[in-house]
């Protein structure tokens, strides 16, 4: 049976997210056809992309994940299924200081890649399980022992490199409007986990109908059990702010990565008040951001949803293991 947990990735996808690499080789391996595991374990000078990022490649070509903006792809690939061809795991370095002439990168740096041939499917399934079960993994990664399941909070071995892989960002969205349905196209395209609470039956109707978990909100005395891990992010998106506060006093409760509201600055004011009436602490109060986003004064729906994504992406990218 299929594990729904793991990432499927399909053919020659150079975004795929870091669940969907290693689901294509999981699902390669369970259709008989065995692939390789590319990882960027150095960069000299700059590089495209960080240290760590990784790609697959099965032996019917099909790839998922990039290095670059697709100046090296196809080298990759050629490299990959000539290791699998033999068997025999290498690091090879590309762009400055390669053997490879041809190939440049157009940062001008290089960069050495670890390529393990068949790495093992059931580790490999455990990792990207974790993963979509919301728990943090790490693989620790050598020419010589292949891809093992590292023990977090323990170095690696010297000669492993060790990648990690946190659970993906997944928004939480409340509130009634265009608002809500411009930020769940943006989380959608951004292939976020996106859940979506509202007062609203159309908002939330539209919301099912893009495959979102989508919740009808029936009482702002008695809003329903949050959990938010601390790679969730909540947004309130309300025009009528008299939903706000058990909201957010439920969302505080929570280890959640951001908390935020829109609304202008008296608004955030009105809000902090109506919290401390209600007896949260000042220290819990400070993590609600408002207003809310990277630009400004943002007011039309499309913008706000791209300012306020932005910075709960870049609160995510901030936050370490």
């Amino acid at each position: 049976m299929k594990d729904e947990r793991i990432e499927a990735a399909p053919a020659s996808a150079p975004a795929a997210a870091p669940g969907e690499v290693l689901g294509l080789l999981v699902d390669g391996g369970r259709r008989g056809v065995p692939g390789v595991l590319a990882t960027i374990t150095g960069i000299v000078g700059t590089g495209a992309r960080a240290i760590g990022t990784q790609m697959a490649v099965l032996q019917s070509g099909e790839s998922a994940g990039s290095f670059s903006s697709g100046c090296v792809e196809s080298a990759i690939v050629a490299e990959a299924l000539e290791v699998l061809a033999r068997g025999e795991a290498r690091t090879v370095r590309f762009g400055q200081g390669s053997p490879y002439l041809d190939i440049q990168l157009p940062c001008g740096g290089g960069m050495d890649v670890l390529f393990l041939p068949s790495p093992d499917l059931d580790v490999l399934t455990t990792v990207a399980g974790a993963r979509g079960e919301r728990r943090m993994a790490a693989l620790d990664l050598s020419e010589a022992q292949g891809a093992a399941l590292a023990e977090l909070g323990l170095p690696p071995a010297p000669d492993a490199f060790r990648v990690t892989y946190r659970p993906a960002l997944r928004l939480i969205l409340f509130g009634h409007g265009a608002e809500m349905l411009t930020t769940l196209d943006l989380a959608q395209g951004l292939k976020l986990p996106v859940e979506l609470l509202s007062p609203d039956e159309q908002i939330v109707a539209a919301g099912l109908r893009q495959g979102a978990k989508s919740v009808l909100l029936t009482s702002a005395a008695a809003p329903p059990r949050l959990i938010g891990d601390r790679w969730t992010a909540f947004l309130l998106l309300f025009h009528d702010h008299d939903w706000e506060p058990p909201l957010l006093e439920h969302a505080l409760a929570t280890e959640a990565l951001w908390i935020g509201a829109m609304g202008s600055r008296r608004t955030q004011a009105a809000r902090q008040a109506a919290l401390k009436a209600r007896g949260v602490g000042d220290d819990a109060i400070a993590r609600v951001r408002g207003p809310v986003g990277l630009i400004p004064n943002a007011r039309d729906p499309a913008t706000l949803a791209l300012s306020a994504v932005a910075e709960i992406v870049g609160a995510y990218a901030g936050v370490g293991g």
